[in-house]
């Protein structure tokens, strides 16, 4: 009778342990006031009332920011997920200004942190279909790959475009999101392969040049720290970038293999209540929720499309997630955003920079995490 007993209990306990595993990987279900739809919908609101940024300083900015350009996008992935059009046209009616009396906010395309403003009319192209969106977002992924032109030329930037890649090429970590985001938006919106396909060829040529033996990036090759959001950016750029370059693009595989070996590394340094920190290996720094959302991003995307154990990384995504809206406040802004950050060879450096509530850096990647819990 005893040993019956017991194999029942055993039997019980395997079940349990079975649903609270299946339950901490579940990225369907969610405590009230904690689903990617209510949160979205806060931040992307909370977006729309929000005047034009200029990285926290009090005067108006000269163009949009790309902090912004972050936010917009995710703002309007997230009405076509949650297909909320009232949302999409909020987000068309902020953007309207910017063709006639605005029009000198819209970014020159020289410069990495200039063109990405082109994946917002790109996205407005795919979910409203007027041309004069694809125009002006085209026209800014062909300028990325044009000829060196401007006052930013500088001598390494025809070697570059010479080798077919960007002339705004620069090695920083950044890029691969800022290049990637514009250059995957305008293959979406025109099904032209060229646009994906020399995206690839330079994440791979980054990936070479800058991933480390353990999957991370240092912030620059002369300031071995690994922070937060600059590997951010590439672990966020390349999810993006696998969502949309074909199977039979020859530089997928590596790819793959790069975002694959940077989440093996993140999901080391999660800490117990989701986050990740503001040095990455450095569990003294404190948590840091622009990097978190990031993170948290890649691996929601990787384990929605299969990339990604949906056993092992599903609780770390959905971990992630509980853990950054956490910090969300009621006005819908997100507190602990590290503020910008040029790199520099000193660890208390990154330890001492200002911790800002509602920054778009930190504001964008709710939403990015938002879209992607919601895309099936």
């Amino acid at each position: 009778m005893k040993k019956t007993l017991t194999l029942i209990f055993l039997f019980v306990l395997s079940i349990v342990c079975v649903q609270a595993q299946s339950g901490a990987a579940d990225l369907q279900k969610w405590p009230k006031g904690s689903s990617p739809a209510e949160i979205g919908k806060r931040v992307a609101d909370r977006f729309i009332a929000t005047p034009h940024p200029n990285f926290g300083r009090p005067t108006p900015p000269k163009t949009i920011t790309y902090p912004e350009v972050c936010a917009w996008y995710g703002a309007l992935t997230f009405a076509q997920a949650s297909k909320d059009k009232k949302l999409t046209q909020a987000l068309a009616a902020r953007f309207e200004p910017l063709f006639d009396a605005e029009a000198s906010l819209v970014p020159i395309p020289d410069h990495v942190d200039y063109c990405v403003f082109g994946s917002i009319p790109l996205e407005l192209y795919i979910e409203t279909k007027e041309q004069r969106y694809l125009d002006m977002g085209k026209n800014i992924a062909d300028k990325q790959w044009g000829p060196p032109e401007g006052p930013r030329v500088k001598p390494e930037s025809s070697i570059f475009y010479e080798k077919g890649y960007t002339w705004q090429t620069r090695l920083w970590i950044d890029d691969m999101f800022m290049i990637t985001a514009v250059q995957a938006q305008a293959f979406r919106a025109t099904g032209d392969r060229k646009y994906i396909d020399r995206a690839a060829r330079e994440m791979v040529m980054y990936l070479d040049s800058l991933q480390r033996d353990n999957g991370l990036f240092y912030h620059a090759p002369d300031v071995p720290f690994f922070w937060g959001r600059g590997d951010g950016w590439m672990a966020a750029g390349t999810a993006e970038l696998l969502r949309s370059v074909p199977a039979d693009n020859p530089d997928r595989p590596r790819i793959m293999e790069g975002y694959k070996k940077m989440m093996a590394a993140l999901l080391k340094y999660q800490d117990e209540k989701g986050m990740w920190h503001q040095l990455i290996d450095d569990p003294e720094s404190w948590p840091e929720t622009s990097c978190t959302g990031m993170f948290t991003f890649a691996m929601i995307t990787g384990v929605q499309q299969g990339w990604l154990d949906a056993k092992t990384y599903g609780p770390a995504a959905r971990k992630g997630w509980l853990g950054l809206i956490s910090y969300i406040d009621e006005n819908g802004d997100i507190r602990e955003v590290c503020q910008g950050t040029n790199k520099k060879n000193d660890r208390q450096y990154y330890l001492d920079r200002q911790r800002i509530t509602g920054d778009m850096h930190g504001q964008a990647p709710v939403l990015w995490c938002a879209t992607a819990l919601l895309r099936k």
